[in-house]
């Protein structure tokens, strides 16, 4: 009985202690640019887990006193608890598992580390991802470009055989004519 009163006396301890490692670690974080996004989730951090403290802090101070006065109804309590929560977790996970088919999740993430470990180049080489994306896009846009200069070439030799063809054509008619021409004169 007295280890519990001990304990209640290192609890504050320990809460001091807290409470001062916690100021240190917000003013270094408030060293940083003020108003930076960083800053504040460090600050917002902080105030969670001091009031997080607190809360156990009072809980712990409500219990001890509830806990003294019948042990063995508090430890069956405990007990139950304990039960139910690790019960309720597993029918959690278990729903989550069949819902989100993690399994084949899981069996499709052990394939890709098994090719990642024999791929020895590292997903982004330069750690940039512009530059990555550039230099893999690079070589395709490239080679596009090549098709799509020989298919001009293609395209311009063939326009050009067809328009040979149409001025042949053209002189084909324009002799013809002219052959109707004359012979229409030589008629008359």
């Amino acid at each position: 009985m007295e280890g519990q009163g001990g304990s209640g006396q290192n609890e504050d301890e320990k809460q001091k202690e807290s409470d001062s490692t916690g100021k240190r670690t917000d003013a270094a974080a408030t060293v940083g640019e003020p108003g930076s996004k960083a800053a504040e989730e460090t600050a917002a951090r902080y105030n969670r887990l001091k009031l997080f403290d607190k809360v156990i802090q009072k809980s712990l101070n409500t219990f001890c006193p509830l806990y003294k006065k019948n042990i063995k109804s508090m430890e069956e309590i405990h007990k139950h608890f304990t039960e139910m929560l690790q019960k309720s977790i597993q029918e959690d996970i278990m729903k989550l598992m069949e819902e989100g088919q993690f399994e084949s999740k899981f069996n499709e993430l052990d394939k890709l580390e098994i090719k990642a470990k024999d791929k020895p180049d590292p997903a982004r080489p330069s750690g940039v991802p512009e530059q990555d994306i550039c230099s893999f896009l690079m070589p395709y846009y490239m080679k596009q470009e090549a098709y799509m200069k020989l298919e001009l070439k293609r395209i311009q030799a063939e326009n050009a055989a067809l328009a040979e063809r149409v001025r042949a054509g053209r002189e084909g008619i324009a002799q013809t004519e002219h052959r109707i021409s004359t012979g229409v004169d030589e008629w008359k």
